[in-house]
Order: structure tokens, then C-alpha cells, then sequence
């Protein structure tokens, strides 16, 4: 296997050796602290163990997918950086606080500057798509309706749903669902959007779509942003950063094309999509 890599942001690629030869972290010295800095995660559920030491950073402005192999963790990942999950052993660092040394209420709070894009769009079906991207306003703001209309308006022109605001979940396809979920996700201005399988259930032209819509909304915004998914495409397409996890722990992290010239025999089988390697059936 490889050394874990920690890259220091997509626009600085800066690095110096710490913690051991061929151990990279993030330089701090020019200002770009880790956003979420995740610090030898382990997690066992029963006899399972998901996490196994697991290391990683994500900085401000990139965009880094999370790739690997069905059961290896990576949405397991997501539920620890905001916070929904306590980790048996290791920290979660966000914006330079250990998650789990706040009170509950403050984790509530960090958790604001947080949007999450589930793999369905998890849309409540009770509520037309305008209320679906106003619920988290109405939750956790105190915005007159007139300050929401001109929020929620502006993320469904964001993502092209202007005209479906009153449409029902059930009355629009699967990918208008994600562009509503996405659009609820940036409602609140999100320091930090995580992504858990965006592509799941897309067809590759609306894949492909979806993924020019996530470009341009980090364009837009900028931030963190977060991809689990398992799509080979969508990684080399969005990506600023690749990570690939295996049994736990990452194997790779470093620049999306430094990911698909990789020689490492696990990464290059992954990522071609190989029957011939060290990942089997089991």
C-alpha cells in the first residue's frame, strides 16, 4: 500500500514532511489550515471495523472525492465530519475544533455551516420544492418570509428550478430531486457541502450534467466540498483531489491526475475498473 497524503489545497500544492518519512501534511504557514482535518479514525460497528486508523484533510476551495470499494466506510466518513457520529478512537477537527470536545449545542451550531446532498435528495414528500429548500431557514434562521422567498428563489434559479417551486417531490424526475436536494444544501451559504453519492440512480448524461452543476456551483460559492461516490467519471471530472480508502484506511490521497497515473497496483486497478489486482469479490 501507499502512504497516506494530506494535500494542502487545490490552488496551493505546497507540502512539508512531518510525522515520519513519506508522510505529508498540510503547510500551515501560509494561512490554509485544514477546513476538516480527520486524525486516526477508527469506528467498529459490532464485530465490523469500518474505520481503521483512517487519516485525511480537506482544505478551503477544493474539490475531493472519496472513492473506494462498497463497505469500506466512505459514507461512514461523512457521518463523522458532521458530527452525527462519534468515533470509538481519533478526533474530527472543523475549523480547528475537535467536534467531540463542544457541547451539543454548540455541534448544532457547527453544523449550520454545513450542506449535505444525500443520495436521493431526501426531499420531504409532504412539501412542495419551494418549502423542501426553505425548511432549513424556517428551522434554523429567523429571516422574515419575504428574506426566504428571495433565498430560496435564488438557490432554485441556482440549479434551474425556478419554474418547478411548486411542483410535489413525486411530480418531478430523479434528477430534478438531486438539483432540489443540492439546492436546499446551499441555502444556508455552506462553508462546507458534503456530498454522499450524488450520482446514484443518474443515468451518465444527467451524471454529466449534475456534475457541471456542481462545478459551477463551487465557482459560485466556493468552500469545501466533499464527494463520496463511485463513479470513476464523475472523480476525474469534478475532482481537485482524489482519495481512495481501502479496509479502512486511505491508501491514496493526493491530485486527480497524480490519482490515475498512480502505479500503486490497487489504485491503478480501481480506477480502471480492472477485474486483474488486489481488490477480489470479497
Amino acid at each position: 500500500m501507499s502512504t497516506e497524503y494530506y494535500p494542502e489545497s487545490a490552488r496551493e500544492s505546497t507540502m512539508v514532511p512531518t510525522a515520519g518519512p513519506g508522510v505529508l501534511v498540510a503547510d500551515s504557514s501560509n494561512g490554509m489550515e485544514p477546513t476538516v482535518r480527520v486524525r486516526d479514525l477508527s469506528k467498529t460497528f459490532g464485530s465490523h471495523r469500518v474505520m481503521n486508523g483512517l487519516n485525511l484533510d480537506f482544505v478551503p476551495d477544493a474539490i475531493t472525492t472519496v472513492l473506494g470499494p462498497s463497505g469500506t466506510g466512505k459514507s461512514v466518513l461523512l457521518k463523522h465530519m458532521v458530527g452525527l457520529l462519534a468515533p470509538d478512537e481519533g478526533s474530527i477537527t472543523v475549523f480547528g475544533d475537535d467536534i467531540w470536545e463542544l457541547s451539543e449545542r454548540e455541534r448544532l451550531e457547527l453544523r449550520k455551516r454545513f450542506g449535505v446532498l444525500f443520495q436521493d435528495g431526501a426531499l420531504f414528500g409532504s412539501m412542495n420544492i419551494y418549502d423542501n429548500v426553505a425548511f432549513p431557514l424556517r428551522k434554523h434562521t429567523e429571516l422574515t418570509e419575504a428574506e426566504i422567498r428571495d433565498r430560496v428563489m435564488r438557490s432554485l434559479r441556482e440549479v434551474g428550478l425556478e419554474a418547478a417551486e411548486k411542483k410535489a417531490p413525486n411530480e418531478i424526475s430523479g434528477g430534478m430531486k438531486k438539483r432540489a436536494g443540492f439546492a436546499r444544501a446551499l441555502v444556508l451559504n455552506p462553508e462546507i457541502v458534503l456530498f454522499d453519492e450524488p450520482d446514484s440512480g443518474l443515468d451518465p448524461v444527467r451524471t454529466s450534467l449534475l456534475n457541471d452543476l456542481i462545478l459551477e456551483m463551487h465557482e459560485e460559492h466556493r468552500g469545501t466540498y466533499v464527494l463520496v461516490t463511485h463513479d470513476i467519471n464523475t472523480a476525474r471530472k469534478v475532482s481537485d483531489y482524489v482519495g481512495l480508502i481501502w479496509e479502512g484506511r486511505v491508501i491514496h490521497y493526493g491530485p486527480t491526475d497524480e490519482a490515475f497515473n498512480s502505479s500503486d497496483p490497487f489504485v491503478r486497478q480501481f480506477l480502471s475498473g480492472s477485474s486483474a489486482g488486489p481488490l477480489g469479490m470479497d
